[in-house]
């Protein structure tokens, strides 16, 4: 099996900042794509940034310019940098990895999420 724990959530003003991270542990052989979605109440979960292995990286248009995504590949563990926050950020974020469990399959995963508000 293959944990994703995430933290940094929390309540920040608009304008501020705030660090996601989470750690991936469990039968994991190698991690493939790693990256953050995020859902807001109403509304469909979306892909924020994603990074794969080799260091490829892709963003939302929404969140191009603010927020940064990188990996510790040691330690298995994806950050989401977020800047300049805006209450429309405001959502559940979730982390998600495409784990390589064995030679020949592998799974993607999905963090318990972890909630961001950004209020005045």
């Amino acid at each position: 099996q293959v944990q994703l724990v995430e933290s940094g959530g929390g309540l920040v003003q608009p304008g501020g900042s705030l660090r996601l991270s989470c750690a991936a542990s469990g039968s994991i052989i190698s991690i493939n794509t790693m990256g953050w979605y995020r859902q807001a109440p109403g509304k469909q979960r979306e892909m924020v940034a994603t990074i794969v292995s080799s260091g490829n990286i892709n963003y939302a248009e929404s969140v191009k310019g603010r927020f940064t995504i990188s990996r510790d590949n040691a330690k298995n563990t994806v950050y989401l940098q977020m800047n300049s926050l805006k209450p429309e950020d405001t959502a559940v974020y979730y982390c998600s990895a495409l784990v390589k469990i064995n030679i020949v399959r592998a799974n993607n995963y999905w963090g318990q999420g972890t909630q961001v508000t950004v209020s005045s």
